[in-house]
């Protein structure tokens, strides 16, 4: 009976998580999409971003927003690993990046820089592989000296 219930549980931890990032995926692709404060209809700026001639302001939104986005989808690639549908999740979600990203550059004056953008998004998938690679090293280094395993070094 515990056992089931721990299965159960986790189990429904891992569809609140699912439901939590992809809602989280949803609201922030759309900001990107659609930028606070819509875009200017006529003149030399018609197509970019209103909220982007605050630059300071526009950077925050634009790093935190694609930070929000890189997450959750990692999250989501993360709990549906294994999964009857996984590689078209992949896909799907190559797919959402790309436009996400030409979205962004769309709306974004010419004369913003993306590398903050670009580096916001690489941080979830760089900070999994520290940990992996922690991980990894913790690991092996405790199973050297287990004495469990007969090892005293």
């Amino acid at each position: 009976m515990v056992n089931r219930l721990s299965a159960d549980k986790s189990g429904n931890v891992r569809n609140i998580l699912l439901v939590v990032a992809t809602l989280i995926a949803s609201v922030t692709f759309q900001a990107g999409v659609n930028p606070p404060g819509g875009v200017w209809q006529k003149g030399d700026c018609a197509g970019r971003a209103i909220y982007a001639f605050d630059s300071a302001a526009y950077y925050v939104f634009l790093i935190s927003n694609t930070l929000a986005l890189a997450t959750s989808m990692h999250v989501i690639i993360s709990i549906t690993y294994k999964s009857l549908f996984h590689l078209e999740i992949v896909i799907a979600t190559i797919s959402m990046i790309v436009t996400y990203g030409s979205a962004i550059f769309a709306v974004t004056p010419h004369e913003m820089r993306f590398q903050y953008a670009i580096a916001a998004f690489a941080v979830p998938f760089i900070m999994q592989c520290l940990i992996q690679l922690f991980n990894v090293l913790v690991f092996k280094n405790d199973h050297k000296s287990d004495p469990k395993n007969g090892n005293n070094e």
